[in-house]
């Protein structure tokens, strides 16, 4: 039994695939816990200047690690996962910077680079060696 194929060449079973990791975003926890930060961050009131780098930084985590779930090679996941942690790191300078002691957006940071430390670690492993 042949699979079914649409007149634009995608059988039907490719495209169901293809569906499925679209919506992966959704069972991303990393890219969950972005959009937490990014809404955390959000909410602060700091100087102007300081506010729309935050809010420039926290987005990037998010991005970052949609864009990079979707990339096909490790070594290109891991770039995106790399630059999201520096915009996280970014975000903590900021928080840091200001002396926020928000615990929802420190445990969320921490809850984050801990994953992010892990999806870059082979990264790291790489250099040393």
């Amino acid at each position: 039994m042949s699979a079914t194929v649409w007149s634009n060449g995608i059988s039907i079973s490719s495209a169901f695939s293809l569906h499925c990791q679209v919506n992966m975003l959704e069972d991303f926890q990393a890219f969950q816990l972005a959009k937490q930060y990014y809404w955390c961050c959000k909410r602060l009131k700091l100087p102007r200047f300081l506010q729309d780098q935050l809010l420039r930084a926290s987005s990037s985590v998010a991005l970052n690690l949609a864009e990079g779930s979707g990339k096909r090679t490790a070594a290109d996941q891991v770039r995106f996962y790399s630059m999201a942690f520096g915009s996280l790191r970014e975000c903590q300078a900021v928080l840091e910077l200001e002396k926020i002691g928000n615990e929802e957006i420190k445990n969320l940071g921490s809850q984050l680079g801990a994953i992010l430390y892990t999806l870059t670690r082979k990264k790291f492993e790489h250099r040393v060696e």
